[in-house]
């Protein structure tokens, strides 16, 4: 690896765990091991469960681990800043370029007429993604419908995520469906927002737990829709 940049990305709803502490344990050493950067993000979107005593546990945390940082909080960086919470315009000018490119459309499908597509498509036995009701309809930026953003994804083809560790890992695109991007609250979802924040601070390596892998599809359409690799 030549000057890998590595990540840990807590959420700050409560203690760091020993999961958390585990990747990040991981991410630190690499980052040592090759003479590379050891970036810490705060993902605060969810201001609800977002809390500053979670935010100082969890850096008083790292800290008594010995796991010091090169770029984030209390450090700073060329890339900050390193609270999700403070990325916002980042995220906005994204979606911007995307609706802008034909590649996001607009979702007013309800939650009940969601919830029903999923039950039938469960009876039937099929994957219960979404059915692609408004992927065509042209709904206006002014529709008086609250409607959510979602992803112009590919229906043919493959998205391929070649890991380190599990080798070339091949999801069907006709099992992956239109991810919902943005909220019908106008917030934009993890998935968005992690993907621009590693676009954004040039992330080389993600390191995380086996349970993220099925995220990982999404995020690689959504590097492709951004044009970035």
């Amino acid at each position: 690896m030549d000057a890998p940049r590595l990540r840990f990305a807590p959420s700050p709803s409560g203690f760091l765990h020993i999961g958390g502490a585990r990747t990040a344990l991981y991410c630190w050493l690499l980052a040592r091991r090759f003479g590379g950067t050891f970036i810490l993000r705060v993902e605060d979107t969810d201001a609800a469960r977002s809390t500053d005593a979670s935010i100082d546990a969890i850096l008083a945390s790292m800290r008594w681990l010995g796991l010091d940082w090169d770029e984030g909080p209390e450090v700073g960086g060329m890339h900050g800043p390193y609270f999700q919470s403070q990325r916002r315009a980042k995220y906005d000018a994204a979606v911007e370029k995307l609706l802008g490119e034909g590649k996001l459309y607009r979702c007013v499908c309800t939650t009940e007429e969601l919830a029903t597509k999923r039950e039938a498509a469960l009876a039937d036995g099929r994957n219960p993604i979404y059915d692609g009701t408004c992927r065509d309809a042209d709904h206006p930026a002014n529709t008086p419908l609250p409607h959510v953003l979602r992803l112009r994804a590919p229906r043919d083809g493959e998205t391929v995520v070649d890991d380190a560790i599990k080798g070339r890992v091949v999801f069907p695109n006709v099992e992956l469906g239109d991810q919902v991007v943005v909220r019908s609250n106008g917030d934009p979802l993890y998935n968005f927002v992690v993907v621009i924040d590693d676009i954004d601070m040039r992330m080389t390596h993600v390191v995380r737990g086996d349970d993220h892998l099925s995220n990982t599809p999404k995020q690689v359409q959504l590097y492709e829709a951004l044009g970035a690799t």
